[in-house]
C-alpha cells in the first residue's frame, strides 16, 4: 500500500462535483469509500485484541517525504534500529539500505506477511532486515541504539517514559510527525512530513537540569 486509505479519499474527494450528484453516483461513491474502509480495516485491525485500548494505534503508512526526512535525521548515526509499528516495512528497508541492522516490531499479521514477503522477494538478509511478531510494549528496547516510530499523539508520553528507562545513553530517537514531550535536537520537513530527532542523552540532561531548577 503506497498512499493510505486517507490520502486516496482526499484525491477522490476533490474531483467530485460540488453540485447534487446523481443517485447512482452518489450510490457508486458510498460503495467505493466502503470498500476502500474494508481494505483499510484488514490492515489497520488486526492484532489490536493483543495491547491494552490506549495504546492501540491504527496503521497509516509513512510518506516517501516522511522516509526520506527520518533518514536524513539517522545520517551518520550506526548500530541497531527498532522501528516500533513498522508497518509495510518502508522505513526499516530504506534504513537497512543505509547500513543499519533493522528490526520492525508489527502486531498486525497481513502487514508483517507482506513485509516478510516482501524482504524475501528483494533478497534482503535477515541480518539486515527482519521482521518480528513482537509487541513493542513489552519488549527491552535497551539493545537498541536507534528507534524510529510514527504512532498516534495520545501515546507518545507514554513511550517516552519507557524509552527513557530502556535506551542507552548514545540512543537516537526518531518520532514521524507526532513529536515528543522533550526538546528536539533537529528536525526535518514541515507539516504532516516533519521528522523530529531526540539524543537520548541530551534529553537526560535537559531533565535532570529542569528537576534541579525546579527544587
Amino acid at each position: 500500500m503506497e498512499d493510505s486509505i486517507e490520502m486516496i479519499l482526499q484525491d477522490y474527494s476533490r474531483v467530485l462535483p460540488t453540485s447534487t450528484p446523481h443517485p447512482v453516483l452518489s450510490a457508486c461513491t458510498g460503495a467505493l469509500v466502503t470498500s476502500l474502509y474494508g481494505v483499510w480495516s484488514l490492515f489497520a485491525i488486526p492484532g489490536f485484541r493483543k495491547i491494552p485500548w490506549n495504546l492501540k494505534v491504527p496503521y497509516l503508512p509513512s510518506s516517501k517525504a516522511q522516509t526520506l526526512n527520518t533518514m536524513k535525521l539517522l545520517e551518520g548515526r550506526a548500530g541497531r534500529l527498532a522501528d516500533l509499528g513498522s508497518g509495510d516495512g518502508r522505513l526499516v528497508f530504506a534504513a537497512s539500505s543505509a547500513g543499519f541492522q533493522c528490526t520492525g516490531f508489527e502486531i498486525n499479521s497481513i502487514l508483517l506477511t507482506y513485509s516478510k514477503s516482501k524482504a524475501s522477494w528483494k533478497g534482503v538478509p535477515p541480518s539486515q532486515a527482519t521482521f518480528v511478531n513482537k509487541d513493542f510494549w513489552k519488549t527491552d528496547l535497551s539493545a537498541y541504539n536507534n528507534v524510529t516510530a510514527f504512532l498516534a499523539p495520545g501515546v507518545m508520553e507514554v513511550l517516552a517514559e519507557k524509552l527513557l528507562k530502556e535506551l542507552p545513553d548514545d540512543a537516537r530517537v526518531i518520532a514521524c510527525r507526532f513529536p515528543f514531550p522533550w526538546p528536539h535536537q533537529s528536525s526535518a520537513g514541515s507539516g504532516l512530513d516533519q521528522t523530529f530527532a531526540y539524543d537520548i542523552s541530551t534529553v537526560r540532561r535537559h531533565l535532570r537540569n529542569s528537576l534541579n531548577t525546579a527544587v
